[in-house]
């Protein structure tokens, strides 16, 4: 593969790895630990334990979802800077994980949250600043990671042939 390849493998890796993790945040984070909704909170409020159950599942193949994609961009990411002949620098590589972040929080934001409705960022309280919050955390998050990719710094790679 040519160089050029190589970097679309690193930088599709990076974008998914930031996807991955974005979507880990919002799950262990929103859904587990501040338990502000689940996945299907909105349609099948867990008040019993047969929603709790099937709450539970669809937030299980979230996380699947997202372990996945994180996977899958490690071994883009990794793919790609194996065989390059330069080494892409952490600068670059936070940038394109902070693009995927915020593709995840629009895309999942504008789908879950508005279109279909399947939960809220908060399930109480006022949902629309908070949904409309998450949801513009996205333009701001693929913002600054191409800030970000685009920098001086990001274009300082060291070949992977150093001494």
């Amino acid at each position: 593969m040519d160089d050029a390849g190589d970097i679309r493998h690193a930088k599709i890796g990076g974008v998914l790895m930031g996807i991955g993790m974005g979507g880990f945040l919002d799950g262990i984070l929103l859904h587990q630990i501040l338990q502000w909704h689940n996945m299907l909170s909105t349609i099948m409020p867990p008040t019993t334990m047969e929603a709790m159950e099937t709450n539970m599942l669809w937030d299980g193949l979230f996380h699947a979802f997202v372990w996945v994609a994180t996977l899958a961009g490690i071994f883009l990411l990794w793919s790609g800077a194996r065989r390059a002949t330069t080494l892409p620098t952490a600068v670059w590589v936070i940038g394109l994980m902070l693009i995927g972040w915020g593709l995840f929080n629009f895309t999942e934001g504008l789908i879950n949250h508005h279109i279909l409705g399947i939960h809220h960022v908060r399930e109480w309280g006022p949902n629309p600043l908070w949904d409309f919050g998450f949801l513009l955390s996205g333009p701001v998050l693929v913002g600054a990671g191409w800030l970000m990719t685009r920098s001086d710094a990001a274009h300082d790679r060291r070949s992977p042939n150093r001494a």
